[in-house]
């Protein structure tokens, strides 16, 4: 592929493959030598013209074979490809043996199964302190549907660890919905045990959480919020709440009634909300910032597409919309 060629957005999506990632970076000796090494030095320089460069260590067993060669190919690891990492990180194997390769520019040996794969022209080679900084552009490169291999804390990781062998019916303890259903409650429990040492029953604590999505809804308006999570809002409920000060039934210029918080309801929604982000920052604990923002926009992704498949008559109402619960994450 002519780099001039390239598009300036599939090549960007090719190099955000590569987090903190795992490369193997690889090439032909002058001796007609395949070389290979493992490196997570690898980043992008220029995106016009295309351009890389990854840290090559000076006492490598291969570091003559690199800055002596005019091409290199740089391929971004999959997370099943934990054991190549492992091999071409060791001095004095073989590391093509039993490999399956393709070749690239310059003979340059390819892997397959990777998650990135970028073949290019050596343009520059620098000095820094003990490592040697090649910069190359980029002549042809490959973007595959595998996640990369990810080396974070001194340890291999995911971007999502994978899921515990269980039961795989399609009702079982693996189910999407069951796993974020209990996920759901499990983040409720303190949340609702905080509100009922607070005097508060599990039917104020529904009320509560609806409300608290956006207020100045109508009834009617609210007692669909009820029946999308499947819940009956009582008006006896509703009037307790009215009778101790909690709410306000309010007729704006529009003529339609619509249920506000008081400012004691209001002070209550605030605690509400404060349990609820102690609740989730409690939940993440075991991510780091990456995979909790990861988690976030897959479960929204998921939410965009699973709206798309709703009955007309919710998407035309879009009841969430008030809090942007019904978008994407950004």
């Amino acid at each position: 592929m002519n780099p001039s060629n390239f598009d300036p957005r599939q090549f960007r999506q090719a190099l955000g493959a590569f987090t903190t990632g795992v490369t193997i970076v690889t090439t032909r000796g002058a001796d007609g030598q395949d070389y290979g090494l493992t490196a997570n030095s690898f980043n992008s320089v220029s995106i016009d013209p295309p351009m890389v460069l990854w840290s090559l260590n000076k006492d490598s067993s291969s570091a003559h074979a690199f800055t002596g060669s005019e091409h290199f190919a740089v391929h971004i690891l999959a997370t099943d490809q934990e054991h190549l990492s492992n091999r071409f990180a060791k001095r004095g194997t073989d590391k093509f043996a039993d490999l399956t390769t393709t070749r690239g520019h310059d003979e340059i040996p390819l892997l397959d199964g990777c998650s990135a794969r970028f073949q290019c022209r050596t343009t520059y080679q620098y000095e820094g302190g003990d490592h040697i900084i090649l910069v190359g552009e980029v002549l042809a490169f490959d973007r595959f549907d595998s996640s990369p291999l990810v080396f974070h804390g001194g340890d291999y990781r995911r971007l999502l660890e994978p899921a515990v062998a269980v039961d795989q019916s399609v009702y079982g303890d693996n189910w999407l919905g069951f796993l974020l259903g209990r996920a759901y409650y499990q983040m409720q429990l303190p949340i609702r045990q905080q509100l009922k040492a607070m005097g508060m029953s599990d039917l104020d604590f529904e009320l509560l959480g609806m409300l608290s999505f956006g207020e100045g809804k109508t009834l009617t308006e609210l007692r669909r919020l009820f029946e999308f999570v499947g819940k009956d809002l009582r008006q006896e409920q509703l009037d307790t709440w009215v009778n101790k000060g909690l709410l306000s039934l309010e007729t704006p210029v529009d003529g339609a009634q619509r249920i506000y918080f008081t400012d004691p309801g209001r002070q209550l929604t605030i605690e509400w909300l404060a349990f609820a982000k102690a609740a989730e920052m409690t939940a993440l604990e075991s991510l780091d910032y990456e995979e909790a923002q990861q988690l976030k926009l897959l479960i929204g992704r998921v939410i965009q597409h699973t709206g798309e498949t709703l009955p007309a008559h919710w998407r035309k109402e879009n009841i969430w919309q008030d809090n942007n619960l019904w978008q994407q994450p950004g």
